[in-house]
Formats: structure tokens, sequence, C-alpha cells
């Protein structure tokens, strides 16, 4: 919000909040109500209005998606800076230009002269009189417009809310203040409405297809890349007059006071108000190389939602916790064609990157699904694309490379030992993460707790946290006599610090397999910490949930701004922070396989690098 916000800052279906677009519903009823009942208007154009406004936020959402992949992998970024979640917050309300937009073109068509003559798809006069009227009136007022805006008086109530965000994203263009935003929409009506009621020589190309036109132009002047080629100015000298490039308006935000155009710097030039430093810095931009990471994150996707939860998906959803949103079963089409996509690619993709220290570190993505997972049949083709991955991080320099989620699973690649037997001489250190899940979960346990009850598939991580609670003294329990016998096989400890037991204790550490019904057995407040990658299902609300194995993130790490899965904001799951530990700290060894290190010692590191216990449950 501007730092003292003027009147008709708010949009008016604020109040509404997700349900503001209700205020289109009544012409996109009237819309379904005609076509089901074959009673049409004649004019094509009120029925295009609607597939148009969703083109739009389909044209937007591709640019997103472009920009924070080419941003994660670093090549040609401008600014390199990384954005946090409350950016991502205020930018939130992106889609309310478009609805206002739709608004608009209902209303227009019912109101004004000549809305019963048809429209036609193309008039060349009238698409080039729109490119006129553009390039003279309305970029020559929109530059005056936009330096008037940037006195005190305007700037502190309207225009700073656009300028908070000093690291861009193509979203960023459309956020202004809803006053802004109609002032905006007054001028770039200024050649439709001439076109209309004056020279009677509009299309639909002139229509949508300018606004389209400002859409593009938006996104690009804030995708935070460079990408127009040097040799395209080499060529058309004049050409850095007519069009600005993703640098020139990124140094507005940068520097405030200079590069005020709209989309054609020329009016910069003649008045006098153009950056000396674009040329240098867009020529610096071009030449940027694709980021070195010295720590990468190896994870998956897991439902066929999580496309969407993604950095690189939906940014509402991703700067949340991934949970089941009804809306999304309705995407099924899209969600099918991007799963064939994933099918397709087979192998990893960078979708984020941060910055800790001086280290870069990265999360590549597997694009396969969890349920592929868990079928034996997948095992070589999900092995061989982790396999070069591991290569591909050895071959860049990284240092430490983790693996999440399934990405070591015991019956895929033993915790990742596969890979270190097979390839002896990796520089990269291989990293599981057990060490660090397991101190996680006992640094969990209520202080003072002399019981828990283990349940489910007893791997790695069950096994480091059963020996460390024996070692103190902490007397761990099963419901089943074989599997205190698997346990007391796996364990170097006493044997009267485990036990058979009942339903009856307060503190349940639950892993994969184990049957979730037995919740409803367990005592009315029963804590259950959760020592696997997944979270159990919460059939109790007289019970507490912990997260599974996470922390929150050090204050020092930066461009945070989406959720990892289930986990809250700014929080990483053990998987993760280890990797970046291991590098922190230097250990020069893998922690794969059935290597396991001091728990004392992974979690007094993660403390002293600014990590923190997540310490309240769900």
């Amino acid at each position: 919000m501007a730092s003292q916000p003027g009147i008709l800052t708010d949009w008016p279906w604020k109040p509404l909040g997700n349900f503001k677009y209700l205020v289109l519903a009544p012409w996109v009823a009237h819309n379904i109500y005609s076509v089901v009942l074959n009673d049409y208007v004649e004019e094509p154009f009120y029925y295009l209005v609607l597939p148009f406004l969703l083109a739009r936020m389909l044209h937007n959402q591709i640019w997103i998606s472009l920009s924070r992949y080419q941003i994660a992998k670093g090549n040609n970024r401008i600014v390199d800076k990384g954005l946090e979640f409350d950016q991502v917050d205020r930018e939130s309300n992106w889609d309310d230009q478009i609805l206002l937009h739709g608004l608009l073109l209902y209303i227009g068509y019912m109101t004004l002269p000549g809305n019963n003559s048809p429209v036609p798809l193309w008039r060349t006069d009238g698409v080039v009189l729109t490119a006129l009227l553009h390039a003279g009136p309305v970029e020559f007022l929109y530059y005056w417009l936009h330096r008037a805006l940037h006195h005190h008086f305007l700037y502190s109530r309207y225009h700073s809310h656009h300028h908070s965000s000093i690291v861009t994203q193509p979203i960023t263009s459309v956020i202004h203040p809803f006053a802004e935003i109609v002032a905006y929409f007054l001028l770039f009506a200024i050649p439709n409405m001439i076109i209309i009621m004056f020279t009677r020589t509009t299309s639909m190309a002139s229509i949508f297809g300018y606004a389209f036109y400002i859409d593009f132009m938006n996104n690009l002047g804030h995708c935070n890349f460079e990408f127009f080629p040097k040799k395209l100015f080499s060529i058309f000298p004049f050409f850095k007059y007519l069009c600005y490039t993703p640098t020139f308006h990124s140094l507005h935000h940068t520097k405030f006071r200079t590069n005020y155009s709209l989309f054609m710097p020329i009016y910069d030039y003649v008045y006098g108000t153009w950056d000396e430093s674009t040329d240098d810095t867009y020529e610096a931009s071009l030449k940027k190389t694709k980021d070195l990471p010295d720590v990468v994150h190896l994870t998956h996707l897991t439902t066929s939602d999580s496309i969407y939860h993604l950095q690189l998906g939906f940014a509402s959803l991703a700067s949340n916790p991934q949970t089941p949103k009804w809306y999304l079963y309705l995407m099924w089409p899209f969600t099918f064609v991007f799963k064939l996509m994933a099918w397709i690619l087979g192998r990893t993709f960078v979708s984020e990157r941060n910055n800790f220290e001086k280290l870069n570190l990265q999360t590549w993505v597997v694009t396969r699904f969890t349920q592929e997972y868990l079928l034996k049949r997948k095992s070589k083709r999900l092995n061989k694309i982790i396999e070069e991955a591991v290569l591909e991080a050895d071959s860049m320099g990284v240092k430490v490379l983790s693996l999440g989620l399934l990405n070591q699973k015991e019956e895929l690649n033993a915790y990742g030992q596969l890979y270190i037997q097979k390839f002896p001489k990796l520089r990269v250190k291989v990293v599981d993460g057990s060490s660090l899940a397991a101190a996680i979960v006992v640094n969990s346990i209520p202080k003072g707790t002399k019981q828990i009850l283990l349940r489910g598939n007893f791997d790695k991580v069950s096994f480091a946290i059963a020996n460390t609670l024996c070692e103190a003294n902490v007397r761990v329990t099963t419901l089943y006599q074989d599997e205190l016998t698997k346990l007391q096989l796996g364990l170097n400890t006493k044997p009267r610090a485990l036990s058979t037991a009942s339903y009856e204790k307060k503190i349940w550490l639950v892993g994969d397999g184990w049957d979730e019904d037995e919740q409803k057995k367990a005592p009315k407040g029963t804590l259950f910490i959760p020592f696997s990658q997944f979270p159990p299902k919460q059939m109790r609300k007289d019970c507490l949930y912990h997260y599974t194995p996470a922390m929150l993130a050090s204050p020092s790490i930066t461009n945070m701004y989406c959720c990892e899965n289930w986990l809250p904001r700014r929080a990483m799951s053990a998987w993760r922070i280890a990797g970046i530990v291991h590098a922190l700290e230097g250990w020069n060894v893998h922690e794969c396989g059935s290597t396991t290190f001091s728990i004392t010692q992974v979690w007094d590191a993660c403390i002293r690098h600014g990590f923190k216990p997540l310490d309240a449950p769900l």
C-alpha cells in the first residue's frame, strides 16, 4: 500500500475477497443462458468478452511462469535481489484490472451508440489509427501523467504502492491503487473511444488486440530478464526509441527519477529523463550467465495439483502451504496437459533459487509424481533421472546435493547409496538428511516425556530416533511383538528401553505405512509427530499434529516467496536444510546409505546457522 493512501485506494470489491469474480456473474450467466437456449444476440462481440478475459489471464500466467523460471536459472537476470512473501501478497490482486476491463466492456457494449451494429473482425484503417493514437496522444500523455505521479503528493498517496516492488515480476505492472488504474484506463481508452464514436472504424482486432498489446508490453517491461538481442538495435538503431526493453523499465524501478516512458522511450530522450546507464545495464544483463549453485535440493512433484503449487505455478498457491483446493479439479484439462508435458520432459528443471551467506542454493524438480515412486516398475526410469541430476550437479561443481521426498527412498536407491557405489569419484556430496530429520523429531518431543509410541514402517530415520531416545532413557514402545523384534535387531541399545504397549501413550511418532485409523484409538490430546516426508491424515480434532520434520529458515536466506509443499512460510524440510548445513560446515563426506551423523552435532550446527525449531503443532 502507498505510504499515505489517498482516496479510492482500495478496489470496490475488496470486501468480497475471493468472491470478487461475482461482479461479472450477471453477464456470464446471460451468456450461458443464451447459448443453452440458442437465444443468441446477433453480435458475437458480446460472447467473446469472457473468452477474451480468460485469455488475458492465461497470457499473464504464462509470463509469470516464464519470468520465474528464467530468474531461477539466473541468465540475463537484471536485478539480482530476491522476492519475498510481502511482495507476493501485495501483488496478489493482479487480476482486479482484468475484472474492471470486463465490466467496462460489457457496460460499454450496452450503452455506447451503435452497439447493435456488428463489429467486424478486422479493419485495417481502424488498426492503423489505433497504433497512431497510441504512439501519439497515449504515450505523450502517459509520460507526463507518470511524471506527475512521481511528485511527492501523488507519489506518497498512490504511485509508491507500485514502486514498493524494487524487484519486478510481470504482474507488478498492474499493481496500482484503484484510482490510479482508473486514470490509466481512461488514458488507454482514447484510441477505442475515438474510433468508436467518431471514425466508426472499430474492429475486434483494434479492441482486443490493443488490450493484448498493452498486456504484452507491460509484462515484458517488468519480467526482470533481458532477451532483446543486441543485433536488433545494430540493424535498426532507431528501434530503441520506439520500444523499451526490460532493462529500460527496470532502471525506473531502481532509480525512480528516470525512464518514465510507457513503451516508447522516445519521450525520455526528448525531455532529458533517459537514464545514462541504460545501455551499459542492458549489455551487462545480456552477458549474465546462469547461476552455478553450491547446493542443490532435488525434490519431485507430489499430487497432480502440486504443479500449480510450484514457484512456476500460481503465485497465490505457491506462496501458501499446499492444501486441496476444490477449484483445481475444474482445471483437469490443463492438469492433464501439464502431466503429459512432465512425462515427455522426463528430467529435472530448476524451480527455485535462494541465497544464504556465500552459498547459491537451487531447488531442482524431478518431473515425476509420488504415485510413480510407489510403483516398482518405475524404479529404473526414476533412478536414471536422479542419476542424471547427480552427474549434472557434479559437472557444474555443486558442493552438496540433498535428496528430498522419495528421491532417497530405501527401496529405490538405498538412501542414495546406489549413486555413490556406481560413481565412486563423485565430487558432489550426496546427502539424504536422515540425521537432521531424526534430530528435529527428537527435539519436537516435549521435555520430560518418559514414553513414546512408534508407528509406521521402520527406516533409517526411525532407527536413529529410537536409538537416541533409548540412550536418553525414554522408553520406545510398539504395538506388536514382531515390530519390537525388528526394532531390537536394528538398534544398539539396552533391551529394557524397548517394549510393547497399548494405544494409551500420549506421544506418537508416526511414519509411512501405518494404519491411520489407529488414530481413533489414541487418547484425547495425543500429539502426533511425523518422522516421514509426508504428513499423516488428520482424523482427530481433539489431538495435535506436528509438521513433518522441518525448521524455520534463517532470516539471512533471501528470495523465499514460496512454501515447500505443505510447510508454512519460510519453513524448510529437514532434508533440504541438511544439504545447506552440510555445505556450510564443509563436511567432506557423503551422508547416504547406512551413514548417519551425530544428532546432537547436526542439530547444534543448524541452530548455529540461524535455523529455528517449528515448535507449534498444526
